[in-house]
Order: C-alpha cells, then structure tokens, then sequence
C-alpha cells in the first residue's frame, strides 16, 4: 500500500503545482482544497470579493477531467434552479427528470449565503448522500461530488446567514485571504489585461480521484489519536465559551481529513500534526460562541481563537 500511497502523492503534488500556476501564493489553501477533495468533503470559502474563490473552483476542476458547474446563488432562486426539475413529456405521456447544475463532479456555489433558507437547504440532501430526491424519486450524483461553496462575511448587505445544519455538511470553512505585496506585485506583471492562466491539459481521471478516496479511507489511525481528538472535541462540548460544540458528524469529518492530509504525504498513517492542524478549518464553523463570551471580534476569528487555545492545552500523545 505505501508505493502506491506514494505514487499518488507525487500525482497530487503535480496536481497542486497545476492549480498553483492560477492560484497564485495559496499554497495551503490549495492543499486544503485537495484535503477535501481526497475526503469526500466539501468546501466552504468565506472571503471578501476578488481575492480567487471562483478562481480556485475553476482550476480544480480543470486539473482532472470532470464535469464542472457554477450556480451562481442570488436572493430569488428557487430550489428547483439547483436540484432540477421533472418536466411532463407528451409523446411519452410521463413525467422527465432534467437535471440541475447540481449534477456534476465539482459544483462552485457562489455566494451561497445570499439566497434563502429555503434553497440553501436543496443542497442538504446532496452533500450529505450524494443524490437528491425529486418527485419520490432518488437520482444519485456523479462520483466524485464536491462542493466548494463561496460566501461574503455576513456583515455584508443582502446576505443570510447559513444554518447550524448546512454548515455541519462542509468538511473546512477556510479563507482565500488578500496575497502577500510580492505575490499581488507577480499578479499585476503577468495580468495585461488578459484572462488568468489556465492549468495545463488534466492531470487524471475522475476515477482516480475516486480511487484515492477510497485508498485514503484506508490509512491507519491509532487508538491514541482517536482519543486526542475526542479529547478535543469533548472540550468544546463542555466549554463555557461556547454554547455549541462539535457534533459527532464533525468528529467523522476531523478522522477523515486526517486520512487525507496523511495520504497527501505519502504516508499509510496518521500522525498528530494531521489532526491538530485541522482543528480549526474543520471545527471552526461547527461551534458558536456564547452570548456572554461574544466580543468586538468576529465571531468566526473568536471561535477560531477558541479552539486553538484548546488545541494547545490538550496533551499530545506521543
């Protein structure tokens, strides 16, 4: 298993060298994102505009040879927009399933939270089981299935904040951020007007894909890390900072981007660095601050601080 754990993580190097070319001086976010990827997660990216949200979507989907949708989410869409719709067929006097921008192998929600509940929660079924339910009918979803979801913070005008619920479904929340001076510099030199530069022709198959997720289900985990992040996530559970911990899909989803972030590096196991550097992208928007903890701060940079700071008093096994 270890030669072909290896193999893979040179193909995922590349692979992240072919976004990195787009995305430029996102090397973590990059690596984040194919974190999920290989984890059968999802994505959500919260960030101002134009810092490469929609940019990392793109790149990602170009590197493999997949099918790649944008929904572009605004305040008047209707669930039946995502999901699809059945349409009644005269000749054949029965009703047609048509498919949705949902039905591909990397779906970019853009700006998610700025339409309703009501179809923010079409995508509930979809990213939770990979297929939706239409008419008392189940229609599965390509494999693999991502969704890399894009938001504003909440703060901004005509927005709605996403549920408990939906943002229990993303595996990370993470942010784009601004570049650095000398990577914004690299950006204005190399732009003269012209479209970003494009990955070179896919690097592997959608099976692949499917075949690496299924390999890194299989890294080993030993008792002792188990308890480490259990240990963790019973603290936030019990912390008087917080007045919502983390549930047990959020423990799921920690094990399984610790697989992943493992078999990134070439490795058949796991080791502490991949859980306690995943904490924060992966529970941070699982929990909320109490009411009587809440300061200037944003709340997301509070929970944030939160679990670091129970991160770093939590024993490490050896």
């Amino acid at each position: 298993m270890q030669s072909s754990i290896t193999v893979a993580a040179r193909q995922l190097a590349e692979l992240q060298r072919s976004i990195a070319r787009v995305v430029k001086g996102k090397e973590d976010v990059i690596r984040l994102a194919l974190t999920a990827l290989v984890a059968r997660g999802h994505l959500l990216i919260e960030d101002v505009p134009g810092v490469g949200k929609t940019t990392l979507a793109q790149a990602l989907a170009r590197s493999f040879n997949c099918s790649f949708q944008r929904i572009q989410f605004t305040s008047d869409m209707l669930p039946s927009d995502v999901i699809g719709v059945s349409v009644f067929n005269p000749a054949r006097q029965e009703f047609e399933f048509r498919p949705g921008p949902l039905f591909a192998n990397i779906v970019l929600a853009d700006e998610i939270n700025r339409t309703t509940p009501k179809t923010q929660s079409a995508l509930l079924e979809a990213m939770n089981e990979a297929q939706v339910t239409v008419d008392n009918h189940t229609h599965p979803l390509p494999q693999p299935f991502l969704v890399l979801a894009t938001q504003n913070p909440i703060e901004h005008h005509g927005t709605y904040p996403l549920p408990e619920s939906q943002l229990d479904r993303f595996l990370m929340r993470i942010r784009m951020g601004y570049p650095d001076r000398a990577w914004e510099k690299e950006i204005l030199r190399n732009h003269n007007g012209r479209a970003a530069e494009e990955p070179a022709a896919p690097l592997m198959e959608a099976a692949d894909v499917a075949a690496m997720q299924e390999a890194a289900s299989q890294v080993r985990v030993e008792e002792a890390l188990l308890d480490y992040a259990l240990e963790i996530v019973e603290r936030t559970r019990q912390s008087e900072q917080l007045s919502l911990g983390v549930s047990p899909r959020g423990s799921v989803m920690l094990h399984r981007a610790a697989q992943a972030r493992a078999y990134l590096e070439g490795r058949d196991y796991c080791v502490p660095d991949d859980f306690k550097r995943l904490i924060v992208p992966v529970f941070a928007h699982r929990v909320v601050v109490s009411s009587r903890y809440v300061s200037t701060q944003k709340k997301s940079a509070q929970a944030e601080a939160i679990l670091s700071e129970i991160v770093e008093s939590t024993r490490v096994p050896l």
